[in-house]
């Protein structure tokens, strides 16, 4: 299976590409990464609400279908991790900040379909960084229980960054849309590139 991830990971249309020294590195401390990585859920269910309700069925059929079916998923996700972590000893901290993210959203044009067509990029760039660093994660894991997680986590994230995508291209040209995703790329690499050394899923 570790192989079949490498593949997928390789065909994984990103700009830069993680080293796995990144994974072996973030491992050492998994209660550190575990709590971010509980944030970083929940604020992936909170996007997929705030887009539900904030752009409704008008934009395209089975909008806020789409939109709950991945806060559901997100949610779930989130109170998968938090189990394992509170299983271990940690428990969530107070504040969480997510420089990747913000950075990433400064990039959102402002009104009309441009504002949501970007928003969607940038929900999609989001899971597709991070499809790939659980990849790594699940192909650098001694922990067992931790290799199972990453790996499952892996193939929903890939899901759900097709899915933004897809949703893009349903409300903007085609054309339109994947000249705007190749310059999100071209960015996301440089937002990611500026991250400072850290333990989290979108660290440096």
């Amino acid at each position: 299976m570790a192989l079949d991830i490498r593949e997928a990971i390789a065909s994984l249309p990103l700009h830069s590409q993680t080293p796995v020294k990144w994974a072996e590195r973030v491992l050492a401390d998994p209660i550190t990464l575990l709590i971010d990585h509980a944030f970083l859920e929940k604020k992936a269910a909170n996007n997929a609400m705030e887009l539900m309700t904030r752009w409704p069925d008008d934009w395209t059929p089975g909008w806020v279908e789409t939109m709950a079916a991945i806060a559901r998923d997100e949610a779930a996700h989130l109170a998968q991790v938090t189990r394992l972590l509170m299983k271990r000893g940690g428990r969530l901290s107070r504040v969480h900040k997510s420089p990747y993210a913000n950075a990433l959203r400064m990039l959102v044009r402002k009104g009309g379909a441009g504002e949501i067509v970007d928003r969607l990029l940038i929900a999609a760039l989001i899971e597709l960084r991070s499809c790939e660093r659980f990849g790594l994660l699940a192909m650098a894991s001694l922990d067992a229980e931790l290799a199972a997680l990453y790996k499952g986590l892996f193939a929903s994230e890939r899901g759900h960054y097709r899915v933004f995508l897809k949703l893009a291209n349903q409300i903007a040209p085609r054309k339109d849309v994947e000249a705007r995703w190749e310059e999100m790329l071209e960015s996301e690499a440089r937002v990611l590139g500026d991250q400072p050394t850290g333990v989290g899923i979108h660290s440096g």
